[in-house]
C-alpha cells in the first residue's frame, strides 16, 4: 500500500478544502455553538455530496468502501476548518461498528447520505457524547458492549470548545455487535484533525507575522519570531507521516496498528499544542479576543486533546507494544 497520498486523494483534499474555504467555517461553529445548526446541518449535506460521510461505509451499505487512508486524508482539511459537529463519530466509528449488522442496514445508507448524524461515548475515553440532542443515532461503548441510547441523555454540558456541545447518555438496548478497530479510527481521525489545525494555527500566524509591524518592521523579520515558526513547522512536518503511516497499517490490517496509531496521536497532539501556544504568542493580545478567528482552532486543539485517549494512555500503549508487558493499570485497552 503507497504511504504517499495519490494524485486521487490530492485532488480530494483540494475539492474539499476548495469546498470549506468558500463556505465561511468560522461563523457556522460559532452559530453551532449557540444552538442554530441550520448552517452547519447545510454544511453537512454538502460534505456527504463530497463523499465525506460516506467514505467508510460499505458499498452494499450505500458507501463507498473507502479505508482509513482515505479518511485521515479528509479529516486533516476538516481539522484545517474547524468544522463543528459529530464528524468522529459519524463518519469514522459508526460505520465501522455497525457494518454487516442489521443496525447497519438501517442506518448507514442515512449517515452515508448526509439524511442523520451519530455520536458515540467510548467510556473512559470519550465519557461523553458530542451533539446528542442533533444525532439521530447515539451509542455508549463500555469494554466491549455497545448500546443503543434514545434521548440525548443529560446537557449540553459545558466544554472548553463551545462548539462541541456534551451530553451524558442514558443507559440503552444492548447491540450484538463488537467495536472491532472502531476506536483506532476515531483515535485517527482525532489525529488527523489536530494535524489540520495545527496546520491553520501555522499558515495563520506565518500571514499575520508578514503583516504585523513592530519598531518599524514587521515581525515575521524577526529572528525569534522565525524560530519559534520553524519550530512549529518541524513538529507538524515530523507528526503529519506518523499520522499516515498509521493510517497505512489500519488500512492493511498490519498487526502493530493500535501501537502506530497511538503513536500517531501522541505526536499530533504535540504539535497541535505547539502549534497554538506559538499561534497566540505571535498573535498577541489580539489573539485572546473572543471574535478573532484564532480562538476557534486554539479551543477546538484544547478538547481534541483531552478525548479519544489521554496522552499517557496512548504512550503507555505504544510501550506496552513494544516492551510486552504491561504495568497492571489497564491503559494497554481500548
Amino acid at each position: 500500500m503507497r504511504f504517499a497520498p495519490s494524485n486521487e486523494h490530492t485532488a480530494f483534499a483540494a475539492s474539499l478544502g476548495e469546498l470549506l474555504g468558500g463556505s465561511d467555517v468560522p461563523a457556522i461553529a460559532r452559530a453551532w455553538a449557540e444552538g442554530d445548526h441550520g448552517p452547519g446541518l447545510a454544511l453537512w449535506h454538502r460534505l456527504a455530496e463530497l463523499g465525506v460521510t460516506a467514505l467508510l461505509v460499505p458499498e452494499g451499505e450505500g458507501g463507498l468502501g473507502a479505508d482509513a487512508v482515505d479518511l485521515a486524508i479528509a479529516f486533516e482539511v476538516l481539522g484545517y476548518h474547524a468544522v463543528p459537529g459529530p464528524l468522529v463519530e459519524s463518519a469514522a466509528v459508526v460505520p465501522v461498528l455497525l457494518a454487516g449488522s442489521a443496525a447497519g442496514q438501517r442506518w448507514l445508507p442515512r449517515l452515508a447520505a448526509g439524511e442523520s448524524l451519530a455520536t458515540v461515548a467510548v467510556h473512559p475515553h470519550v465519557p461523553h457524547a458530542v451533539d446528542a440532542d442533533v444525532a439521530a443515532l447515539r451509542l455508549s461503548i463500555t469494554g466491549d458492549e455497545v448500546r443503543a441510547c434514545t434521548g440525548a441523555g443529560t446537557g449540553p454540558l459545558r466544554s472548553v470548545d463551545p462548539a462541541r456541545r456534551l451530553f451524558a447518555l442514558p443507559p440503552g438496548e444492548l447491540l450484538p455487535i463488537g467495536c472491532g478497530a472502531a476506536f483506532d479510527l476515531g483515535v485517527l481521525a482525532v489525529s488527523s484533525q489536530l494535524i489540520g489545525a495545527a496546520q491553520r494555527v501555522l499558515d495563520d500566524s506565518v500571514a499575520h507575522a508578514a503583516r504585523r509591524t513592530q519598531y518599524g518592521r514587521e515581525i515575521g523579520r524577526f529572528q525569534a519570531v522565525k524560530h519559534l515558526l520553524a519550530d512549529v513547522a518541524v513538529a507538524v512536518e515530523l507528526a503529519r507521516p506518523l499520522v499516515r503511516g498509521a493510517a497505512v497499517a489500519l488500512a492493511g490490517g498490519a498487526p502493530e496498528a493500535a501501537r502506530d496509531v497511538s503513536a500517531a496521536r501522541v505526536a499530533a497532539a504535540d504539535a497541535a499544542h505547539l502549534a497554538v501556544r506559538t499561534g497566540l504568542q505571535v498573535h498577541g493580545a489580539v489573539g485572546y479576543t473572543r471574535e478573532h478567528d484564532l480562538g476557534l482552532w486554539l479551543t477546538k486543539v484544547r478538547a481534541l486533546i483531552g478525548v479519544w485517549g489521554t496522552g499517557s494512555f496512548h504512550r503507555r500503549r505504544v510501550r506496552e507494544a513494544l516492551t510486552g508487558a504491561a504495568d497492571g493499570s489497564g491503559g494497554g485497552r481500548a
